[in-house]
C-alpha cells in the first residue's frame, strides 16, 4: 500500500468513525431516551454518508457499524443456543390474597435464611410492567453485541442474532460513558415487542398485500423474529425493553449496592433501553398501589402488558430465597384481569344503526373479559365478517380493551363443527323490512328505508 493510499484510508477511517459516533448518539437519543435532537431527514443523510464511505472502503466495515443492522443473508434455519443461565419462568398471582401470600413467603423465607427472630416487616421490590412480548437473551463481549437468542424451553433457545440486529433500540455497541466500566462479558434479559401503533400499521400493510394479518402484537413480534431473512424482520417496527442481567460480577453488583433497580439504571447508562414505568416500591401496600396505578394507565400505553412483575430488589436476598422448579422464589407476575377469553358463538345477527348501517354482531355464551361479562361482540362490517369467517357454533377468541366494544379476534378453526354455515347478509332490514343494499365494494351495507 502506497503512502497516498494509507493517507486516504486513515482519512476515511476518521470520517467513518465520526459518522458512526454521530449516528449511534442519535439512535440512543431517539430510541432509548425518546428525546431526538435532529429531524429524521438529517439522520438519514448521516446514514447515507456512512453507507457511501463504507461502499468505497469495504475493508473498513465492522460488525458494529450502524449499516450492518440489515446485512446478513437469509438463513436456512435457526441454530440452537444453550443459555449460560436458564431463562426461568415466573409464578403467577391472581388477586390480592395471592399477592399477600407471596409477600409473606418472601419475608418468612428471609427470616429463616438469616436466622431472625421475626420476619422483616417490609421488602423492597422492583415493580415492572409485565410485557406481552417475546423474551430474549442478549450477550455482549467487551461492549459489542455478539449473540441473541429466544427463550425456547428456558435452557435451549434459537439463535436470532441477525434479526435482533435490525431493532434500532438495541445498540450494536454499548456506550462507555460514566464511571461504571462495561464488563467484559454481559448477559442481558429483555422483551421484544411491537408498539400498538406499529402493529396497526403492519396489519394494514399485510391486508393490502393480501397476507393474513396478525391476531395480536405478541404473535406479530414472534413471527417477525422467526423470519429466515433479516430484511423482512427489518420492515417490522420491533422495539426492545431490557429488564434484567445475569452473571454480573460481584464487584459490579457491590458497586450498584446489590440492587436490581440500580442495575437497570446502569443498563440505561450503557445505552440499553429500559421501561420508564419501572419503580422501586417498599412493602405490600405500596406494591398494590403501583399495581392499581399501572392497571389504570394500561390503556394509555403504546405497548401491551398483562400484569406487573415484582422482584425482590436486593440481589443477596434473591440468592437467599433461591428458586423452586423452574421459577424464582423472589419474583412473581401479578396478572391483570384477562382481556382475551375463549367462548362460543350462539348466533351471528345483524343490527341496524341510526345511520342505517347494517352491522354483523356475534351473540356469545357469556364470558368474563377484563372484569366485565361479555355476551355480544362486534364483527364491524361485512368484509370483516368474511375475513374472520365467524359462524354459528364456532369457538372464538374475544377481546375487550378498556372501554372499547368487545370484538371477535379470531376463530379457533380446530374446534369448528362440521356443517357450520356462513352467515348471509339479509336482503331485508331486520327492523323495518326495507331492502338492504351494498354499493360496489363498500364494506358497509345499508337499510334503504331511511
Amino acid at each position: 500500500m502506497t503512502k497516498a493510499q494509507k493517507s486516504t484510508n486513515a482519512s476515511a477511517q476518521a470520517e467513518i468513525t465520526e459518522l458512526r459516533q454521530q449516528i449511534e448518539h442519535h439512535n440512543h437519543r431517539y430510541h432509548v431516551l425518546d428525546d431526538p435532537e435532529i429531524p429524521d431527514i438529517e439522520y438519514d443523510r448521516l446514514l447515507r454518508a456512512l453507507e457511501a464511505l463504507e461502499t468505497e472502503h469495504p475493508q473498513l466495515i465492522t460488525p458494529d457499524s450502524p449499516t450492518q443492522r440489515v446485512g446478513a443473508k437469509p438463513m436456512e434455519g435457526f441454530q440452537e443456543v444453550t443459555h449460560e443461565s436458564p431463562m426461568l419462568s415466573l409464578a403467577n398471582a391472581f388477586g390480592e390474597d395471592e399477592w399477600h401470600n407471596f409477600d409473606r413467603r418472601v419475608r418468612e423465607g428471609l427470616q429463616k435464611a438469616n436466622d431472625l427472630d421475626a420476619a422483616p416487616s417490609s421488602i423492597k421490590y422492583s415493580a415492572e410492567p409485565k410485557f406481552d412480548g417475546v423474551a430474549v437473551n442478549l450477550q455482549f463481549e467487551n461492549g459489542l453485541f455478539v449473540r441473541g437468542a429466544t427463550r425456547g424451553d428456558g435452557r435451549v433457545g434459537e439463535d436470532i442474532t441477525h434479526n435482533l440486529k435490525t431493532i434500532a433500540s438495541l445498540p450494536l455497541r454499548l456506550l462507555a460513558e460514566g464511571t461504571m466500566p462495561i464488563p467484559p462479558l454481559l448477559e442481558v434479559r429483555g422483551e421484544v415487542y411491537l408498539p400498538l401503533k406499529g402493529f396497526a400499521q403492519l396489519n394494514v400493510r399485510m391486508i393490502k398485500d393480501e397476507q393474513k394479518p396478525f391476531a395480536n402484537p405478541r404473535n406479530a413480534a414472534a413471527g417477525s423474529l422467526r423470519q429466515l431473512d433479516p430484511k423482512v424482520t427489518a420492515t417490522r417496527p420491533l422495539e426492545l425493553f431490557c429488564h434484567g442481567v445475569v452473571g454480573l460480577s460481584e464487584s459490579v453488583a457491590q458497586a450498584l449496592d446489590q440492587s436490581h433497580y440500580k442495575i437497570l439504571q446502569q443498563l440505561t447508562a450503557w445505552g440499553l433501553r429500559t421501561c420508564k414505568e419501572i419503580k422501586l416500591v417498599e412493602g405490600a401496600k405500596t406494591a398494590l398501589d403501583y399495581y392499581r396505578e399501572l392497571l389504570a394507565k394500561r390503556e394509555r400505553l403504546d405497548y401491551e402488558i398483562d400484569g406487573v412483575v415484582f422482584k425482590v430488589d436486593n440481589l443477596v436476598q434473591q440468592e437467599q430465597l433461591g428458586t423452586v422448579s423452574r421459577a424464582p422464589r423472589w419474583a412473581i407476575a401479578y396478572k391483570f384481569p384477562a382481556q382475551e377469553e375463549i367462548t362460543m358463538v350462539d348466533a351471528v345477527e345483524f343490527q341496524v344503526g341510526r345511520t342505517g348501517a347494517v352491522t354483523p354482531v356475534a351473540r356469545l355464551k357469556p364470558v368474563r373479559v377484563g372484569g366485565v361479562t361479555v355476551s355480544n361482540a362486534t364483527l364491524h362490517n361485512i368484509d370483516e365478517l368474511a375475513r374472520k369467517d365467524v359462524r354459528k357454533g364456532d369457538t372464538v377468541i374475544v377481546r375487550r380493551a378498556g372501554d372499547v366494544i368487545p370484538e371477535v379476534v379470531s376463530v379457533v378453526m380446530a374446534k369448528r363443527k362440521k356443517g357450520a354455515r356462513k352467515p348471509k347478509l339479509p336482503k331485508k332490514c331486520p327492523v323495518c323490512g326495507s331492502d338492504v343494499e351494498r354499493e360496489g365494494d363498500e364494506a358497509v351495507a345499508r337499510c334503504t328505508g331511511g
